[in-house]
C-alpha cells in the first residue's frame, strides 16, 4: 500500500493554503503575487500527477521569488520543488532542495518555518532510507514544538510522526498520530490531506492485521478525494484496496478495486500506472 509519490504530492497541498504569504501594507507586490498564486496551482498540477508540468512551474515561481529576494516564498518554492522531484525519482535533487529551505528559513528566522523545513528534510530521510524511523521520530518531536501558529504546519509535523512510527511497528500510537492530523485537516477543510490521513491510516490497519478496518479507512479516503475531484487520490485508494482485499485472499472484490483503480489511471493518461495495475491483476488472474 505504501506509496511514496501519494505520500509528496499530498503534502504539496499543505503549501497550497499557507498563511504565510506576504500581507498588502501599501507596498508593491506585483511579482511575488503571482509567484503566490502560480506556486498554488504547480501544487495542484503536481496533486494530480501532472510532475513534469508541475516541476516547470515551480521552478519559474522560484525564480521570481529569488528576484524579489522574498525568503517565505523561496523557502516554500524549495519545499514544493522537492516534493516534485522527488516524486520524479530525482532524490539528491530534492534534498537540495530541502536543504536550501532550511537555509533560507534560518536566514529568514522564522522559527516555524524553519521546523517545518527540517521536518520535511526527516520526512525525506524516511522515505528514502537515508535515516532510521526512531532518529525521524525524535527529530520530528522536537522540531514540532516550535510550530505554534500554521495548524497545517501541526498537522503536517503529526503526519510524519505517524509515518515513523509505522516504519516501528508501533501501529496503535502511528494511527492515533494519523488522527490527530487529520481532525486538523478536517477542521480546517483540507480535505485532500484528509483523505492522505485515511490512506495511510488504512495502511496502518492492514499492517497490523485489521483487514475491515483498513477498507473502513479507504472508503473515507474515497469519498474525501470525491469531493475535491482529486483523481490521483482516488486511483490510489482504489489500488490500495485491491492489495488489502488480495493480502486477504479476496481474488473478486481485489479484481473490482484493481479495475476501477486502472480506469481512473487510463482517464488521467497515466500509461505507467495503467502498466503497474496490469502487473497486479495478471497476478490474480
Amino acid at each position: 500500500m505504501k506509496n511514496l509519490s501519494i505520500l509528496v504530492i499530498l503534502s504539496i497541498l499543505i503549501f497550497a493554503s499557507c498563511s504565510s504569504a506576504p500581507k498588502n501594507t501599501g507596498d508593491v507586490y506585483r511579482i511575488r503575487k503571482q509567484a503566490e498564486e502560480g506556486l498554488e496551482a504547480a501544487n495542484r498540477q503536481a496533486s494530480q500527477g501532472n510532475f513534469d508540468l508541475a516541476l516547470s512551474l515551480v521552478t519559474d515561481y522560484k525564480r521570481m521569488a529569488i528576484i524579489t529576494d522574498d525568503l517565505s516564498l523561496i523557502v516554500r518554492c524549495c519545499l514544493s520543488r522537492g516534493n516534485i522531484l522527488f516524486s520524479l525519482g530525482l532524490t539528491d535533487d530534492a534534498f537540495a532542495e530541502w536543504q536550501q529551505a532550511v537555509l533560507e528559513a534560518a536566514r529568514l528566522k522564522d522559527p516555524e518555518l524553519l521546523s517545518v523545513s527540517k521536518i520535511f528534510l526527516a520526512r525525506g530521510n524516511l522515505l528514502s532510507g537515508r535515516a532510521g524511523a526512531q532518529s525521524v521520530l525524535s527529530d520530528v518531536t522536537r522540531e514540532s514544538q516550535n510550530i505554534k501558529k500554521d495548524k497545517l504546519f501541526t498537522a503536517f509535523s503529526w503526519q510524519v510522526r505517524g509515518l515513523a512510527l509505522r516504519s516501528l511497528g508501533s501501529y496503535r500510537e502511528a494511527e492515533e498520530a494519523m488522527k490527530r492530523s487529520l481532525d486538523i485537516h478536517v477542521k480546517e477543510r483540507s480535505l485532500e490531506n484528509a483523505s492522505y490521513d485515511w490512506y495511510t491510516i488504512a495502511s496502518i490497519r492492514s499492517l497490523s492485521g485489521n483487514t475491515q478496518g483498513a477498507l473502513a479507512a479507504l472508503e473515507s479516503s474515497i469519498e474525501y478525494d470525491r469531493r475535491v475531484e482529486n483523481s490521483w487520490g482516488l486511483a490510489a485508494s482504489w489500488r490500495a484496496m485491491g492489495d488489502v482485499y488480495r493480502k486477504a485472499g479476496r481474488r473478486n472484490e481485489a479484481l473490482d478495486a484493481y479495475l476501477r483503480s486502472r480506469m481512473i489511471y487510463d482517464a488521467m493518461r497515466n500509461e505507467y500506472e495503467v502498466e503497474e495495475i496490469d502487473k497486479r491483476i495478471e497476478s490474480i488472474r
